[in-house]
């Protein structure tokens, strides 16, 4: 008998793949089914994360209603990220207004506050503004929340609030809930802030709960890079390659980053919403692995070969980061993400050369200007 080709090996193995993330996801479904018929608010949920959570709560049977600015992509970004075709009801709005806050609020069993200015280097160049969003507005839709009949609000912050961590440790270290918090940039000092704001007007027993969520770094296709931002490196470093740019190296790619899969950050997302022991919770979600920004370089380049790399200077407001500490994720969530790094990484470069379309016209005049 001849043995099986690789390549129905290979076909194989996907067919396992989608069978078990198919079992996975009637599990979760199953989990969320308190979300049936209930309606669920998303701020910011225009964006890539938010879009997600969407998806995710819509099949889970719950009525969405996204408030979002709609002004952080250009239209055809915002095309990928489908939320057009999820069914939800989109209100063009801004978290800064009371009366549009309040009305889209009212009659809501959960609200997830997703909506930022998110990007830490915009956040450096314009305080103002990361101020105007990350603070007043998310006054703006707690006091709004406060005064409702809503159950549970989640908070999405972010593991910026850690800054560099312990300064006594040497290399990789990991960030837990309850050690002391050093913020290093403007976009982490407006997070924390919500954070303690969000704790001392949602204590009290008569108020709606709260859960804060702290994103570690997330990833996943159609995620798409903007000018003058060194965040989201696996679709930063993915589009260089794809165009034949070098890999910048920030600061020599030692950072460490926890890559969370925007797949797994929207299942602890909607989980969040209905799991009992969250309520009045800080929790962090990643994987528990730390990555070096060296390291997703070394994954990305066997897909493009003859890609660089080359050291640049480490961005204002970047730290060197750490990994997450996930007892409470897995403990309180009931929940432990199921995509790798490596995975993860092979699924986005997989879209991009399936989607090559999704490069930013101005990364491509970057690598058009350098070529002349």
């Amino acid at each position: 008998m001849n043995a099986p080709s690789v390549q129905a090996a290979s076909l194989g193995s996907e067919s396992q793949g989608s069978a078990v993330r198919a079992a996975s996801e009637e599990s979760l479904l199953q989990r969320l089914n308190g979300l049936r018929d209930a309606r669920v608010v998303v701020t910011g949920g225009g964006g890539l994360v938010g879009s997600r959570v969407v998806a995710l709560a819509r099949r889970a049977g719950a009525a969405v209603t996204v408030l979002d600015r709609f002004d952080a992509y250009p239209g055809d970004v915002r095309e990928l990220f489908g939320l057009d075709r999820l069914g939800a009801e989109a209100v063009a709005g801004d978290i800064c207004d009371r009366e549009t806050v309040r009305g889209v609020v009212k009659g809501a069993d959960y609200v997830i506050h997703a909506a930022a200015y998110a990007d830490v280097a915009a956040c450096t160049r314009h305080p103002d503004v990361a101020f105007e969003a990350n603070v007043r507005g998310t006054e703006t839709v707690l006091e709004e929340i406060a005064a409702s009949e809503v159950r549970r609000l989640v908070f999405i912050s972010s593991a910026a609030v850690y800054g560099n961590g312990d300064p006594g440790v040497t290399g990789p270290q990991v960030f837990r809930e309850d050690q002391p918090l050093v913020p290093v940039s403007v976009y982490a000092n407006t997070k924390l802030w919500a954070e303690h704001q969000a704790r001392l007007m949602l204590a009290a027993p008569d108020r709606p709960e709260f859960t804060v969520l702290r994103y570690f770094s997330v990833y996943g296709d159609p995620q798409i890079p903007k000018p003058g931002s060194h965040s989201w490196m696996v679709a930063w470093m993915s589009m260089h390659a794809h165009l034949g740019l070098p890999i910048h190296l920030n600061g020599g790619g030692v950072q460490v980053r926890d890559l969370v899969h925007v797949d797994d950050i929207a299942a602890a997302t909607v989980l969040a919403l209905v799991e009992e022991k969250a309520a009045g919770q800080i929790i962090n979600v990643g994987t528990g692995k730390p990555t070096s920004v060296r390291d997703v370089a070394d994954l990305i380049a066997p897909h493009y070969p003859g890609s660089r790399q080359i050291v640049t200077p480490l961005p204002e407001g970047d730290p060197l980061g750490g990994y997450a500490a996930t007892e409470r994720m897995r403990e309180l969530l009931r929940f432990t993400p199921r995509i790798d790094v490596r995975e993860g990484v092979e699924r986005y470069v997989r879209w991009l050369k399936a989607n090559p379309q999704a490069v930013p016209e101005w990364l491509r005049a970057t690598a058009a200007d350098r070529s002349a």
